[in-house]
């Protein structure tokens, strides 16, 4: 009879989280890019970044989940420490939503549901319907697992061993340790709070416990982030431990209130809850807004707190000490509706490397500078790695439950990233031009070398709009781009004629005429790849 009874609890345990994992993944995958978005442009303040926090986690279902992205977009550098405290603040309260679903009892629902999902996963055609279709199957399987449980728990009343353990937990401070053990487990305050709301349910544990439990589970919550922040920057760190001192004083303050008046603070949630069930819902959405209510105000305090506990900067590493990744990596806080932002800002700085180099070289092509040639050949070098291991993480997260839109937008990222390196090629090839000339005591013209400016600076120009737009997804400079590549196409030509015109006249020599006409076409190709850069702002839109 108890082996019976805890496998039973067991499987519906397995599918309350799978159910779960399914629901929040497929959210994640269909609407992960739109509220990435949202979360970008409706975080500008803290009050504004609390809101979407509550909106962002009541739809995903999980403030873990919520959390981590949070951290990543810190990490990547696309929000701040303050920032996140409002999304972090809010969050807190969105995650309260599953608990209140659980409360309302849809179990007697979950087969249909369930059934509903199946057949328009399996005979509608529509992509997007599936993927909705999805959100549905793992809504089904979550409360059938709950059904499970709540069945397996009534025949826990019949068991002396699992009546007298939950007895036991008598104590705030051990039904407090058990929340956090359990919830750090799990990795979900939500499903360790469906549970307690079960075992209420069924007069297994008091509602008093149950509050206690409840706090133990806000901290316990907080080791999904903190886990996350580890591998990431020092501020990917701080936004984790903001999450934590929210939690860890905001329960702190409960203590104190329940220690002064537990009897009033029950009677006050009992008096909004129709039975045991909703009284455990309704405490953990009232301790999550009274936490916020109080600590909101006190929102910076608790940044400068993080950043007291992580002391100081990230190392910023040259070039000439080490290659590596800044955004991406086995170092960097992975979240799959982030990746492909951050791989998007690790290409802005590689383009910035590339266009930089350019005009290192064309600058040591003119003053012939040792120092500069040598260190075009080793930007080159910082390029190529950054080609490869970008393009190697490409590969990887194609391979993960990446939100849609963000996935079919990888197309487009694997040709940035290689027009990118050709761009880089190009400069190493005027590095050569420089050594050669200078080896060679080769000659260029003052009028040639003015050309080969005025090219630079039309070709320099064209890569700043096109990496202002690939990186914002904006197409405010196409017009730009169009005319500046056109009138770059044109200058070449003009060049090469005047060119062939200075060789006839014999005030250009060979050499030195083949080194103006390599480097001018080069130039004008690095615009060809810089215009593609720009036009993969519309091949991903059109993809999505």
């Amino acid at each position: 009879m108890n082996a019976s009874i805890i496998l039973s609890m067991a499987g519906g345990l397995g599918l309350f989280l799978f159910g779960m994992r399914v629901m929040s993944d497929s959210i994640e995958k269909v609407a992960g890019a739109k509220l990435r978005r949202i979360l970008e442009i409706f975080t500008t303040n803290r009050f504004s970044g609390m809101i979407v926090g509550i909106i962002f986690t009541g739809i995903i279902q999980s403030s873990s989940a919520c959390t981590a992205m949070v951290v990543s977009f810190v990490n990547a550098g696309l929000m701040n420490l303050y920032q996140a405290a409002g999304v972090i603040f809010g969050a807190n309260i969105g995650t309260t939503v599953t608990s209140q679903l659980v409360s309302f009892n849809l179990s007697a629902y979950a087969p249909v549901i369930l059934l509903a999902g199946v057949l328009a996963a399996m005979f509608c055609k529509n992509d997007k319907i599936k993927k909705f279709a999805d959100i549905i199957i793992g809504f089904g399987v979550l409360f059938l697992g709950l059904s499970t449980m709540s069945s397996s728990m009534a025949g826990m009343r019949e068991v002396p061993e699992i009546v007298n353990l939950m007895a036991s937990l008598k104590t705030p401070l051990v039904a407090t340790l058990v929340g956090l053990v359990l919830t750090t487990v799990i990795q979900s305050s939500s499903v360790t709070v469906s549970i307690v709301l079960l075992l209420a349910n069924q007069d297994l544990l008091s509602l008093r416990i149950s509050l206690y439990i409840i706090l133990g589970c806000n901290i316990g919550a907080c080791t999904t982030a903190l886990l996350a922040s580890m591998a990431g920057k020092k501020d990917a760190k701080r936004a984790a431990l903001i999450h934590f001192w929210f939690n860890v004083i905001g329960t702190a303050l409960l203590y104190v209130i329940l220690f002064a008046a537990e009897e009033p603070v029950m009677k006050g949630i009992w008096t909004i809850s129709s039975d045991k069930g909703r009284f455990v819902a309704n405490a953990h959405t009232i301790i999550k807004i009274f936490q916020v209510i109080v600590l909101f105000p006190f929102s910076n305090a608790i940044v400068r707190l993080s950043c007291l506990c992580v002391p100081g900067e990230d190392k910023k590493v040259s070039y000439r000490e080490s290659y590596q990744l800044k955004y991406i990596g086995d170092k960097v806080v992975f979240n799959p509706a982030t990746a492909v932002v951050e791989v998007i800002k690790e290409l802005d700085r590689m383009a910035s490397l590339a266009s930089e180099n350019l005009t290192r070289a064309m600058n040591a092509l003119i003053t012939l500078d040792e120092e500069d040639i040598s260190e075009v050949y080793e930007v080159e070098k910082n390029i190529n790695f950054l080609n490869h291991a970008i393009t190697d993480y490409l590969v990887k997260i194609n391979q993960t439950t990446l939100p849609i839109e963000d996935l079919k937008s990888l197309g487009a990222l694997f040709h940035v990233v290689n027009d990118i390196e050709r761009i880089g090629d190009h400069a190493e090839n005027v590095a050569d031009a420089a050594r050669q000339r200078k080896e060679g005591g080769i000659v260029i013209s003052q009028e040639a070398q003015r050309e080969l400016g005025e090219l630079l600076d039309m070709v320099n120009q064209l890569i700043r709009y096109s990496v202002e737009m690939f990186a914002r997804s904006d197409e405010s400079h196409m017009k730009d781009v169009i005319a500046l590549e056109d009138r770059v196409d044109a200058k070449e030509k003009e060049m090469q004629r005047a060119h062939v015109q200075r060789l006839t006249k014999g005030e250009c020599s060979p050499e030195a005429g083949m080194l103006f006409s390599d480097i001018a076409s080069g130039l004008e190709r690095v615009a060809d790849h810089a215009t593609n850069i720009a036009f993969a702002v519309i091949t991903a839109e059109e993809e999505n």
